[in-house]
């Protein structure tokens, strides 16, 4: 069944913002886009006001997704006044912000951005995989190092939450869409033994995507907390590159049990990795320690190693700052082709040297979180 733009503005009538307007005449609504049963539109509102405005998203939401035919929605508020600029007119219809009704109220303890963090139901550990510039094989990195801890016993999920640029459906070979619950939560996808959710299971390939901050953060949380993960041990999450919205979404709304980073041996990428870890550690996430991709070229015919980038940057890093080394990963066309073809290293050549390294990674990380294993 179709749903239409039209359908939507129907449900959202019955929706009222903080003034007691209906929704679509609120002057607050973005463009709706609805194709294939998944809505998606954002609510735009002064930063100031975006407490007030939750309630009212969250409203939107459950209202979208009764309507027959949807299979997902994503509702984001979207502040578009910057700091410092200006109060906008009245909107169209006479509707006044909110802060221009409600008394000025002091902020809290209470009210600090951590204080929301909430466990995700039946998850003892998340952990980041976190790297500070693109292209430095973290994706990859982040799904083999999910399948050494399943091969450590351990219950995995991966969460793809590089909204940007979505690797896991082509590192795994999963094309389907998630189906739902009874109670609308996607259902992950399974492969390889892991649990798995990216936002690219939910659209195509090549659609072209504009995500604003509020957005992001959103989709994010939509993407940990709308899914029925069920019991896991560690839910591996593949961060997007660099220390924007998404990496302080995930850290502000889940308690996260540490972040690894992802680097290769130049000076250029350990820059941005030192970048990555400070911020982890200013909101207070531990660091696991530091991977080394790429950290030397093996010939595939010869076997002969070449330092393409350098050596043992990471390395001497994770020593100046106090934080683990976890382990050399090196450039190789087999961690590549598996890679590409759908079926990561670790679980297509599983007895394989590089196999036997992301293992040993996993083994650190798994002894780091082994007291909240154990505990939850």
């Amino acid at each position: 069944m179709s749903v239409t733009q039209q359908q939507v503005l129907e449900a959202l009538k019955r929706v009222r913002s903080p003034r007691g307007v209906a929704l679509p005449d609120s002057g607050a609504l973005s463009p709706i886009t609805a194709n294939d049963g998944k809505v998606f539109f954002s609510i735009n509102v002064e930063a100031s006001e975006a407490r007030a405005w939750e309630d009212t998203r969250a409203q939107a939401e459950a209202a979208v997704r009764a309507i027959p035919g949807v299979t997902m929605a994503m509702i984001a508020l979207t502040a578009e006044r910057k700091a410092g600029s200006a109060a906008p007119a009245p909107r169209q219809g006479g509707v006044q912000p909110v802060s221009a009704h409600r008394p000025h109220q002091h902020q809290h303890p209470s009210d600090s951005p951590m204080s929301r963090q909430a466990p995700i139901p039946g998850i003892a550990a998340v952990i980041a995989v976190a790297s500070g510039k693109g292209g430095v094989g973290k994706s990859t990195t982040a799904i083999n190092l999910a399948l050494g801890l399943r091969d450590l016993g351990l219950k995995v999920g991966l969460l793809d939450a590089d909204i940007y640029g979505p690797s896991v459906p082509r590192l795994t070979g999963l094309q389907e869409k998630p189906q739902l619950t009874p109670e609308k939560k996607m259902i992950p996808l399974a492969r390889f033994g892991l649990s798995i959710m990216s936002i690219g299971f939910l659209v195509e390939e090549d659609s072209a995507l504009v995500w604003r901050g509020p957005m992001v953060m959103s989709a994010i949380n939509q993407m940990l907390r709308d899914v029925a993960w069920g019991t896991l041990d560690v839910l591996v999450v593949d961060m997007p590159p660099g220390t924007g919205d998404a990496q302080l979404t995930l850290a502000q709304n889940v308690p996260l049990k540490g972040a690894v980073i992802v680097s290769t041996p130049q000076d250029l990428s350990l820059i941005d990795a030192r970048r990555g870890l400070a911020m982890f550690r200013k909101v207070n996430v531990p660091v696991l320690g530091i991977i080394e991709n790429m950290s030397y070229f093996q010939c595939p015919e010869c076997g002969t190693r070449s330092d393409i980038f350098g050596h043992g940057g990471a390395r001497h890093e994770a020593e100046r700052l106090g934080v683990p080394f976890l382990g050399e990963i090196p450039l190789h066309m087999d961690i590549r082709a598996t890679s590409d073809a759908g079926t990561p290293v670790v679980e297509s050549e599983p007895h394989g040297p590089h196999a036997a390294i992301y293992r040993t990674i996993a083994s650190a990380v798994r002894d780091q979180l082994k007291d909240v294993i154990a505990a939850a």
